[in-house]
């Protein structure tokens, strides 16, 4: 009787968690269309709980709902030509450090969230708006100053992760970052480093801190007092309001990430832009169909474009593909190319989850970017992967150290590299038996992860924030938070010790040495 009536249990729990529809001011200005991937899946889960959406943002709902009301930030920031200092995103493969935050991620951050401010209705929605909103749902991608929405309309946070999980979160949320074992999200290291790469991943660990702390953070804030500063009373802090975020969901999921400690207001949900596979177009359904050797998906993600390649690695790859039985699908953006082999189909977009789920497709060649790969690992399909920048290169050292992988670096692409990297992954069996093994174990999880991002979401809103989630570590000033004051006290107790035994010993040897001559 009990196990029949569990269902309609489980249902009067959640209808009870949820007896009333929220208001929830959604901001997400940063103009990544991959980044959007997530957020939509996320607004669309709220929205078919009832909650009223309201939301700054570049791009459109996948559908219409009367629920939803957008204040687009139009048009779209082109942050690639206008941030980004460099004149190809290929010349990105060997950028060093310093220019991957200063001339990249930090630059891109504050110029799209300026270029947000500027926006007429986003200015006057700040200056005019007197709605109520029991939260703010905001990206935590170098949109800092947007948390002041938070101080504005008296409301708590949950931010959303679209990254995965970056070393500048530990702190945030109370935490110290294990340097030893947890890598850089920038640098092509593991979880298993040797001693110079635990120097080199510190190094770089604490130079991102610093610039965030004296450089980064600071324009932000001036960014947050000059577009809020008309409210009344003294504005908190930016750095304040971070540490006020109750949940972050972190699209980040195991094993595609490293094992590491994490607070509980930090809930992985890598994976849940994943949907039900649909029918492909007809002309795409026939190509794969017909492939009986199987097929190949190709695709660089949204911001690399295959059609800006370098002449001599498009050849290469046109070269290996020509002499191949297998069919290729290319998400090649000029659709205009000469002399294409007959093996090969090109569109500028491509239904890639849908593509992925096709039986016939056997290897999936990715830049290695995040949605991709767990898309790849959704539908078990071994990746030859050709990073480009940022967490591209640890996404594919940790499919490669899977063996469900394998990875070129890009300045080494050539025929001979490419076709090699290919014929393993499709004459090897082992690769696809350990990425069926990875993608069970991604696709095992107590509830499916979209459920678990609008729960925790739910839950902030009903208990009107998380205080009993949040880590003392983030009172403590940070000699405390380290430790240092405690390793101090413990060095100082040391040297006393060893100066008064040293005291002793001179004493006794004296006394000792006068014994000697009375005698």
């Amino acid at each position: 009787m009990i196990p029949k009536l569990f269902p309609l249990l489980l249902l009067c729990a959640l209808s009870w968690h949820h007896s009333h529809s929220s208001r929830i001011l959604a901001v997400f200005v940063f103009p990544g269309r991959s980044h959007w991937m997530m957020i939509d899946a996320i607004l669309n889960g709220l929205l078919d709980r009832g909650h009223h959406i309201t939301a700054i943002a570049n791009y459109p709902l996948s559908r219409q709902h009367e629920n939803y009301t957008d204040l687009r930030v139009a048009p779209i920031y082109d942050f690639w030509k206008n941030s980004v200092k460099v004149e190809s995103l290929y010349d990105l493969t060997d950028i060093s450090i310093h220019r991957m935050l200063m001339d990249f991620l930090f630059s891109l951050g504050l110029e799209t969230a300026q270029y947000g401010f500027t926006r007429e209705n986003v200015q006057e929605f700040i200056r005019t708006d007197e709605s109520h909103f029991d939260l703010i749902l905001a990206e935590q991608f170098y949109q800092e100053a947007y948390l002041m929405f938070a101080h504005k309309y008296k409301a708590p946070i949950v931010t959303v992760g679209t990254f995965g999980f970056a070393h500048y979160m530990g702190p945030m949320m109370g935490m110290m970052n294990m340097y030893s074992h947890v890598p850089h999200e920038f640098l092509p290291l593991m979880d298993k480093m040797t001693f110079p790469q635990r120097i080199y991943n510190t190094a770089v660990s604490m130079y991102e801190q610093t610039l965030r702390a004296f450089y980064y953070l600071p324009k932000q804030e001036a960014m947050a007092q000059q577009n809020f500063g008309h409210l009344k009373g003294p504005l908190p802090k930016v750095t304040d309001l971070e540490r006020q975020v109750s949940v972050v969901l972190l699209n980040s999921y195991y094993p595609l990430t490293t094992a590491r400690a994490r607070v509980p207001g930090m809930i992985q949900v890598g994976g849940l832009h994943i949907k039900e596979p649909k029918l492909l177009p007809a002309d795409l359904q026939k190509f794969l169909d017909g492939a009986k050797e199987g097929a190949i998906y190709f695709s660089l993600g949204t911001n690399l474009k295959s059609s800006d390649m370098p002449r001599d690695k498009l050849n290469a790859i046109l070269n290996v593909f020509r002499s191949m039985k297998q069919r290729i699908v290319w998400k090649f953006e000029d659709e205009s190319v000469k002399d294409l082999p007959s093996n090969v189909l090109i569109k500028s977009w491509m239904p890639q989850n849908d593509i992925l789920a096709h039986p016939n497709v056997k290897v999936f060649i990715t830049h290695g970017g995040l949605l991709g790969t767990q898309e790849g690992v959704h539908r078990a399909v071994p990746m030859l992967g050709i990073p480009i920048y940022a967490d591209q290169h640890l996404n594919m050292n940790k499919a490669v150290l899977g063996g469900y992988a394998v990875k070129l670096f890009f300045p080494n692409v050539t025929e001979t590299s490419f076709r090699w990297a290919l014929e393993e992954l499709l004459h090897k069996p082992e690769y696809k038996k350990n990425m069926d093994r990875v993608s069970e174990v991604f696709r095992d999880r107590p509830v499916p992860a979209l459920d678990e991002a609008v729960y925790w979401v739910e839950y902030v809103i009903r208990h009107k924030g998380a205080p009993q989630l949040r880590s003392a570590g983030l009172d403590l000033p940070w000699i405390s938070f380290a430790l240092l004051d405690v390793m101090a006290l413990a060095v100082g107790v040391l040297v006393l010790v060893g100066w008064i035994v040293r005291r002793l010993v001179i004493a006794l040897l004296r006394r000792s040495s006068k014994k000697r001559k009375t005698e």
